[in-house]
């Protein structure tokens, strides 16, 4: 039970990840809490979310909201600012940290806002918990694919912010620092997913990028799992990896799109896009144990590594390209995800 009678906070709570992450956090599957502050910057989010969550008298058959009205706690501030994280860490036992900028374009558009947020936000929760001697237990660095070899911006800043989070095992050792790693996540910001809905509710075109991209598939819930087996399982300096599906962006449109006349417009990759995505690399297979349902890729660090664990090396690079679902699988997959366009979306599948 990772989360009794713990304080937990999760910086950028308030986007799709954060809110996923409360609202099964408030499930108590974990154990209660005797407190979750979200802390971010944008306040009409957080009102959004204190309306949602406090006062609704019931989420699902096993969420009742009128128990979080003592264990909410939100909080304005900012990352990038050392002395918000301060004050609010001082508060924490457990550190998820998913505040970031993360819109492949935008980024590339703003490198240096990238930075602040990606980069010097982690180090800022660092620097803070080792400057005051902070007593908290565990921090959760929230990456992604796009750290894996990276050709853009977010990528770049993300795989950054790994190594700040890895290194500071090594400088803090009453802190467990580890990450996180994981592909598209169904509905979140950013997500093909999302914009292929509102494309064909509009009547089309649904665009493309290139008929040959691939992404990994995973829905929030399996993030939130991804988040709760590192805080539960991860040695220092690891990385968690889920072993996931994944599947070509045109047969994900073709899913949604169904029988619908809607057209397909191929609009060309955008700026910092790669074609497959990449969990883990060429040199990262070599650290790599394989824990079940998630890899765990070892501190490059050598010091942080385990010496009395054989390295159960994976065959080569964890890509995209690779284990494609048919279109059947992706169909189940929405289906069970309630991500078909709208209940008339009937179509056939091929095997």
């Amino acid at each position: 039970m990772i989360f009794k009678n713990k304080r937990i906070l999760i910086t950028g709570g308030t986007g799709s990840l954060g809110k996923k992450l409360i609202e099964r956090i408030l499930g108590f599957e974990q154990g209660r809490p005797t407190k979750i502050i979200i802390f971010s910057r944008d306040e009409a989010k957080q009102h959004q979310m204190r309306l949602k969550f406090k006062n609704k008298s019931v989420a699902t058959d096993d969420i009742i909201y009128k128990q979080a009205e003592d264990l909410l706690d939100f909080v304005i501030g900012d990352i990038r600012n050392p002395d918000s994280v301060e004050n609010v860490l001082r508060e924490a036992d457990i550190v998820i940290n998913a505040a970031a900028l993360k819109q492949v374009p935008t980024c590339e558009y703003f490198p240096l806002e990238a930075v602040k947020t990606n980069v010097l936000g982690a180090s800022n929760i660092v620097n803070q918990i080792a400057k005051h001697a902070l007593p908290v237990e565990v921090v959760v660095g929230v990456s992604t694919d796009k750290a894996c070899k990276p050709v853009n911006v977010m990528g770049m800043t993300k795989s950054i912010q790994e190594r700040v989070f890895i290194e500071a095992n090594v400088r803090n050792k009453n802190t467990r620092y580890v990450c996180v790693r994981y592909g598209n996540v169904l509905i979140s910001r950013g997500s093909v997913v999302p914009l292929f809905h509102q494309q064909i509710r509009s009547g089309g075109p649904v665009t493309i990028t290139d008929p040959a991209m691939t992404r990994f598939l995973l829905s929030l819930d399996q993030a939130v799992d991804t988040v709760f087996a590192a805080i539960k399982k991860a040695d220092r300096g690891e990385t968690f990896i889920p072993k996931v599906k994944s599947a070509k962006i045109i047969d994900v449109a073709n899913v949604l799109i169904g029988k619908k006349k809607i057209e397909k417009k191929v609009i060309g990759v955008r700026p910092g896009e790669k074609t497959h995505e990449i969990l883990i690399s060429e040199e990262e297979r070599w650290r790599t144990l394989d824990k079940g349902d998630y890899y765990a890729i070892q501190s490059i660090l050598p010091e942080l590594r385990s010496v009395k664990t054989k390295l159960a090396k994976i065959k080569g690079e964890y890509s995209s390209a690779d284990d494609l679902l048919s279109k059947k699988e992706i169909y189940a997959l929405f289906k069970n995800n309630k991500l078909l366009v709208d209940d008339s979306l009937k179509v056939e599948m091929e095997g």
